[in-house]
């Protein structure tokens, strides 16, 4: 049965806010996962950058004395090299994590604020987040 207006937009603007926060911490757990992981590329990228001559030429002691532009050149490429495999271990992790957090599964459809009835209820395993009219256990984010 179809809500009535205020009702409808009540709900829309919740399910909204929720799907936004959902997203939001999804982000955040993206961010968080590939910075952790891609720091070694990313240290390894800087010093390069930033004891080359013809790039930053800082004069810290350690571009002077240890750094020349050989060996900048060679910390530049060995970052860029060593950053495909580690953007693949990122998303390998992210993607456990949120499938073992069943994060993909808190997104709540629109039609819980159109119609009337749709339920809510717990994953097995007592995950955080409901189901809409009934609760499907074969139901996955992805295959």
């Amino acid at each position: 049965e179809p809500r009535d207006t205020w009702c409808c937009l009540a709900s829309t603007l919740l399910i909204g806010t929720m799907n936004s926060l959902v997203f939001l911490v999804n982000l955040l757990l993206m961010f968080v996962i590939f910075t952790i992981v891609l720091l070694p590329t990313i240290v390894v990228v800087y010093f390069g950058f930033q004891c080359h001559s013809q790039v930053l030429h800082s004069s810290a002691r350690y571009c002077k004395s240890i750094l020349d532009d050989n060996s900048s050149s060679a910390l530049i490429i060995l970052g860029f090299v060593i950053m495909s495999p580690l953007i693949v271990v990122a998303m390998a992790i992210y993607c456990s994590l949120a499938r073992r957090l069943r994060l993909f599964m808190c997104f709540q459809p629109y039609s819980l604020a159109v119609y009337k009835g749709g339920k809510w209820c717990h994953h097995e395993g007592g995950g955080p987040c409901g189901c809409v009219r009934g609760c499907n256990t074969q139901v996955k984010a992805w295959v």
